[in-house]
């Protein structure tokens, strides 16, 4: 498990478990609840249609073993479930806002039922923007259930009415892999339903996700010129692991991430220009373009390092970030290349 994510689950539930700190444990709840978010958000936004019905641990043992898109409907469904059948006892999102049909999902169940090529053809069904939507909207409703409870309300529990209602609504399937589900939800008191669907089980299936996104990332890699539009190498990014690089459509690189329509700024522009990269233009000690913008601490390193690749070429630049790396103990370039491209150029050019 994340440690970073391990942690707050662990401060959480340590708060939630006395009144006088039930509400600071409420709060961490929902910034564990955002941060995992953000993971989904960002494969959303920057990964290509096709990632989503792959499944490049097909056959394994582990949540990894689905692809992206059935983890987000599956992580959202019973919540979505959980949520309002079972807490508020009100309309499901799925059906209040249509998602059962802007979603294209051929099911409205959890999906627990299904398996192998069934799973992948279910995902290539799914519309994963309004897939988003669904997951966005599922999120904000139950954070604010959440932030509605009160440390009483913990103890609330579940009988046989509720299982029978669950039963009735057809959203979890009869398969003997999916109807565990009703039992086991209705055998918990609220408390127990913030532990698992609404953090653990967010854990889980995102820590899931990410394993398959750097897979697809790894594979995608293979064979692809490892020097960035923007000078930096991906041979030697902390990044490299679960980026697919800027040359690829699994490009995970901050710039691309943060930008609306997936494409990092540089890369647009080179682009645009017919150029293989920034140390090809001629504005470059100019360029405040993506990667350069004076707010990023690593603008200057990269600018450095174009222009070293625009002096030595890329061969000699790969060379000097392998001495560097032997040389030095760090993550980022800055931490080496400092905060002035001419500073950082010079000590490329002396190793």
């Amino acid at each position: 498990m994340d440690k970073n994510w391990s942690e707050m689950n662990k401060d959480m539930q340590a708060l939630l478990s006395k009144e006088a700190t039930f509400r600071d444990g409420i709060s961490k709840l929902l910034e564990l609840r955002e941060s995992l978010f953000e993971q989904v958000a960002q494969i959303i936004n920057t990964f290509p249609e096709e990632a989503f019905y792959r499944m490049p641990f097909a056959g394994a043992e582990g949540y990894h073993s689905k692809t992206l898109a059935y983890s987000i409907w599956h992580i959202f469904r019973i919540e979505d479930i959980v949520a309002h059948e079972m807490i508020t006892e009100d309309r499901q999102v799925l059906f209040a806002q249509g998602f059962d049909k802007s979603t294209h999902s051929p099911v409205i169940t959890t999906g627990n039922e299904l398996s192998g090529d069934d799973i992948t053809a279910f995902s290539k069904q799914l519309d994963v923007k309004e897939l988003y939507r669904y997951a966005l909207e599922v999120k904000q409703s139950s954070d604010q259930i959440l932030q509605q409870l009160k440390y009483v309300d913990l103890k609330r529990r579940f009988g046989e009415e509720m299982i029978a209602k669950l039963q009735g609504t057809g959203c979890v399937s009869e398969d003997e892999n999916a109807n565990w589900l009703i039992p086991y939800w209705c055998e918990k008191d609220i408390r127990g339903l913030i532990k698992m669907p609404f953090s653990r089980h967010w854990i889980m299936h995102i820590e899931a996700m990410r394993r398959i996104k750097n897979r697809l990332c790894k594979t995608a890699r293979k064979g692809v010129d490892p020097v960035a539009y923007c000078g930096l190498s991906c041979n030697h990014c902390f990044l490299g692991e679960w980026c697919g690089s800027c040359r690829t459509v699994y490009n995970t690189c901050s710039f691309a991430t943060y930008s609306p329509d997936g494409i990092c700024p540089n890369v647009k522009c080179c682009k645009e220009k017919g150029i293989d990269g920034c140390y090809e233009c001629d504005s470059l000690e100019s360029c405040e373009k993506g990667f350069y913008v004076p707010s990023n601490d690593g603008a200057n390193a990269a600018k450095a390092q174009a222009l070293y690749i625009r002096k030595h070429g890329k061969k000699e630049f790969l060379k000097v970030q392998d001495r560097l790396h032997q040389k030095y103990d760090f993550s980022m370039s800055p931490e080496i290349l400092g905060q002035d491209y001419r500073e950082g150029f010079r000590i490329l050019e002396e190793n």
